[in-house]
């Protein structure tokens, strides 16, 4: 079920508010590309920046939309445990396949703190989770050690690695096993990440060019090894221009070019500049994608 292209979805604004019939374009928009999985609510969903309320409202609209047709991994990242619990709960009951919950961001917990966050969670909700390691973030790095103790837990099924480390793969792999998913969190170093031993990627990329970045993955999966590379160097200069300026808001400008929803994004991120906008339609250009 976790396997593939899983698009770490943009959430749509208008005019400071929700935009839920732009949610459902995105979502169908997805489907039909050819994603395999959708992740709502997270860092490229400005979790952050929504109330409780809007949080909830996302989940429920990316669930119904989808209808079952992908799987879908809810963000229930908090640096609040308990929070974080009352998130991973509200997805289950949603119908959720499963939750992805970052390291707790800003309080820099030790090993033992990050054991014990994921450890309540995972004794609180009977939800498949996701573990995710995004160092750049969180500022905390969940260690090759840390990750073996937490997925002892039956309900702790693998990690989003944004580490880019590569070497990581093959060490969870010699300290967890080979059944322990492993989906990287970077879509420029996916393809090496495959070749590890991962078996997918939560991308930002796909949010403009869904058919490509799930092609890519596929190649990956069955083998098609040189495809993939090709696909991959295609796909470069889009996963450049995605950090270009404060993610998500080069996906959304993206998106708002591709007629999906706005551009809008949630204080403290604004816009992107001119320059970088004009980069990102170049490269939508190039990929015969507006």
């Amino acid at each position: 079920m976790f396997r593939g292209s899983f698009t770490a979805l943009i959430t749509p604004f208008s005019s400071g508010q929700l935009d839920i019939a732009a949610l459902k374009r995105v979502v169908e928009h997805q489907i039909n590309a050819g994603t395999h999985g959708l992740v709502p609510v997270g860092t490229t969903g400005e979790c952050v920046t929504l109330s409780h309320d809007e949080h909830c409202r996302v989940v429920e609209t990316v669930l119904e939309t989808s209808a079952g047709r992908v799987p879908v991994i809810a963000g229930a990242g908090s640096n609040n445990t308990a929070h974080a619990i009352e998130l991973a709960r509200f997805a289950k009951s949603a119908g959720a396949d499963a939750v992805l919950v970052a390291a707790p961001y800003y309080n820099k917990p030790s090993q033992a703190g990050l054991a014990a966050h994921y450890l309540a969670i995972a004794d609180a909700v009977e939800i498949p989770l996701f573990v995710y390691n995004v160092p750049g973030r969180s500022v905390v790095d969940i260690s090759v050690e840390t990750m073996a103790q937490v997925a002892r837990h039956p309900n702790i099924i693998g990690v989003k690695d944004a580490t880019g480390d590569i070497q990581r793969v093959t060490q969870h792999r010699r300290a967890i096993g080979s059944d322990f998913i492993q989906l990287s969190g970077e879509d420029a170093s996916a393809l090496g990440y495959n070749a590890h031993g991962g078996t997918g990627v939560i991308s930002v990329s796909s949010n403009a060019a869904p058919a490509l970045c799930a092609a890519l993955q596929a190649a990956t999966l069955e083998g098609r090894w040189d495809e993939a590379r090709d696909l991959n160097d295609r796909l470069q200069p889009l996963h450049e221009v995605m950090f270009a300026y404060s993610s998500p808001a080069p996906a959304k400008y993206a998106a708002s070019l591709l007629g999906l929803c706005s551009a809008e994004v949630r204080l403290p991120l604004v816009e992107c500049p001119e320059a970088v906008k004009d980069r990102i339609r170049a490269v939508l250009t190039d990929l015969s994608l507006i």
